[in-house]
């Protein structure tokens, strides 16, 4: 396994829409397994392909606490085919946006149905924090950012200090 170099905005591969995978075989699986190995190191809970440069319908994600045995989950090809009417603020942040965060209200329910890990098709329901995080990662398949659901103001701001920072890296 390897550690994938995080693509951080505002590069504009964040913006490229994920093509859905043909067939999850040893290559696709090798990917996963580098995304979730890099998305631990982060540390992270979600992680897309298209963070790591590889804009395929691929997400690994894992909310499990500190204290509980990790449980990884990985998602090819997911698609919501539900959501509840009940919506739920939570302060959100990305790898992809290092140390910025904002609130954002979503709903609080999901139905994904997907591939797992081997291929198999899936259907899971997902509420709170892992709800949360594959709207997030589902999201970042289609070219969007968390930031992208805020105002033009508050994701200005956002995009402007992350811009702010890389330059100063550059130049240092």
């Amino acid at each position: 396994m390897a550690i994938l170099h995080i693509i951080t905005a505002p590069d504009r591969r964040l913006k490229v829409k994920s093509k859905p995978v043909e067939a999850v075989d040893d290559a696709i699986r090798r990917v996963l397994d580098d995304m979730l190995e890099t998305m631990y190191q982060a540390p992270g809970i979600g992680l897309s392909g298209v963070q790591v440069g590889v804009p395929k319908c691929l997400i690994t994600v894992d909310v499990s606490r500190d204290d509980e045995e990790d449980a990884p989950l990985f998602l090819v090809n997911p698609e919501i085919v539900a959501y509840s009417e009940e919506l739920e603020t939570y302060n959100e942040g990305c790898l992809s946006l290092p140390d910025q965060f904002a609130d954002l209200e979503r709903p609080g329910e999901i139905t994904v149905q997907y591939l797992d890990y081997h291929g198999a098709p899936q259907q899971l329901r997902a509420d709170g924090l892992l709800s949360r995080c594959i709207q997030h990662e589902m999201d970042h398949l289609k070219g969007r950012l968390f930031v992208d659901h805020l105002s033009a103001v508050k994701r200005g701001m956002i995009l402007r200090k992350l811009e702010k920072i890389r330059r100063q890296k550059v130049s240092a």
